[in-house]
Protein backbone atom coordinates (compact mmCIF):
# COMPACT_ATOMS: atom_id res chain seq x y z
CA UNK A 1 0.00 0.00 0.00
CA UNK A 2 1.64 3.58 -0.78
CA UNK A 3 2.11 5.34 2.07
CA UNK A 4 3.48 8.85 0.86
CA UNK A 5 2.72 11.22 -2.18
CA UNK A 6 5.88 10.06 -3.88
CA UNK A 7 4.61 5.97 -3.82
CA UNK A 8 1.27 7.16 -4.79
CA UNK A 9 1.99 8.62 -7.99
CA UNK A 10 3.96 5.75 -8.37
CA UNK A 11 0.86 3.42 -7.70
CA UNK A 12 -1.41 5.46 -9.80
CA UNK A 13 1.11 5.71 -12.82
CA UNK A 14 2.04 2.10 -13.20
CA UNK A 15 -1.77 0.80 -12.60
CA UNK A 16 -2.95 3.31 -15.77
CA UNK A 17 -0.08 3.11 -18.00
CA UNK A 18 2.03 0.01 -17.09
CA UNK A 19 -0.84 -2.61 -16.70
CA UNK A 20 -3.55 -0.86 -18.61
CA UNK A 21 -5.79 -0.69 -15.94
CA UNK A 22 -9.48 0.17 -16.38
CA UNK A 23 -9.60 1.22 -12.51
CA UNK A 24 -7.07 2.46 -9.54
CA UNK A 25 -7.40 0.85 -6.13
CA UNK A 26 -5.47 3.29 -3.85
CA UNK A 27 -6.12 2.73 0.23
CA UNK A 28 -9.18 0.39 -0.39
CA UNK A 29 -11.11 3.05 -2.86
CA UNK A 30 -11.27 2.47 -6.46
CA UNK A 31 -10.88 4.98 -9.07
CA UNK A 32 -12.08 5.29 -12.66
CA UNK A 33 -9.81 5.44 -15.81
CA UNK A 34 -11.42 7.62 -17.95
CA UNK A 35 -10.38 8.67 -21.97
CA UNK A 36 -10.15 12.65 -22.58
CA UNK A 37 -12.71 13.70 -25.12
CA UNK A 38 -10.38 15.18 -27.83
CA UNK A 39 -6.98 13.33 -27.79
CA UNK A 40 -8.40 10.31 -26.33
CA UNK A 41 -5.99 10.15 -23.16
CA UNK A 42 -6.51 8.15 -19.90
CA UNK A 43 -6.83 10.40 -17.04
CA UNK A 44 -7.97 9.13 -13.42
CA UNK A 45 -9.59 11.24 -10.66
CA UNK A 46 -7.98 10.26 -7.28
CA UNK A 47 -7.50 10.73 -3.37
CA UNK A 48 -4.48 11.36 -1.64
CA UNK A 49 -5.04 12.28 2.02
CA UNK A 50 -7.25 15.63 1.70
CA UNK A 51 -6.56 16.63 -1.43
CA UNK A 52 -7.95 15.34 -4.85
CA UNK A 53 -5.18 15.22 -7.48
CA UNK A 54 -5.16 13.81 -11.58
CA UNK A 55 -3.48 11.67 -13.47
CA UNK A 56 -3.47 12.32 -16.96
CA UNK A 57 -1.08 10.65 -19.73
CA UNK A 58 1.06 12.83 -21.47
CA UNK A 59 -0.15 13.66 -25.12
CA UNK A 60 3.38 13.20 -27.39
CA UNK A 61 1.82 15.81 -29.71
CA UNK A 62 2.99 18.60 -27.77
CA UNK A 63 5.94 20.78 -27.51
CA UNK A 64 7.41 19.43 -23.98
CA UNK A 65 10.20 17.81 -23.75
CA UNK A 66 7.58 15.20 -21.33
CA UNK A 67 6.10 14.73 -25.04
CA UNK A 68 9.76 13.78 -26.54
CA UNK A 69 10.04 11.52 -23.99
CA UNK A 70 6.59 9.68 -24.47
CA UNK A 71 7.44 9.83 -28.22
CA UNK A 72 10.25 8.47 -27.22
CA UNK A 73 8.66 5.39 -26.06
CA UNK A 74 8.68 7.13 -22.30
CA UNK A 75 5.13 5.91 -20.34
CA UNK A 76 4.96 9.62 -18.75
CA UNK A 77 1.98 11.17 -16.88
CA UNK A 78 1.10 14.40 -15.59
CA UNK A 79 -0.68 14.69 -12.36
CA UNK A 80 -2.40 17.99 -11.63
CA UNK A 81 -4.08 19.85 -8.33
CA UNK A 82 -6.63 21.87 -9.17
CA UNK A 83 -5.53 22.56 -12.45
CA UNK A 84 -2.24 22.91 -11.67
CA UNK A 85 0.49 20.82 -12.71
CA UNK A 86 2.41 19.56 -9.42
CA UNK A 87 4.23 16.32 -10.53
CA UNK A 88 4.73 13.64 -12.93
CA UNK A 89 5.96 10.20 -13.60
CA UNK A 90 8.30 8.96 -16.29
CA UNK A 91 9.39 5.48 -16.59
CA UNK A 92 8.66 5.24 -12.75
CA UNK A 93 10.90 8.08 -11.59
CA UNK A 94 8.99 11.17 -9.98
CA UNK A 95 9.92 14.69 -10.78
CA UNK A 96 7.69 17.52 -8.62
CA UNK A 97 7.49 20.86 -10.01
CA UNK A 98 8.19 23.60 -7.49
CA UNK A 99 10.54 21.46 -5.09
CA UNK A 100 14.36 21.26 -5.09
Amino acid sequence: MATNLEETLIAVWRQVLVEDAKTVALGGQSYIVRHTSRSKLREVDFRFENQMLRGLEQNPSTDSRWAELARAGKKVMQFLDSGRYVANVVDGEVNFYGRK
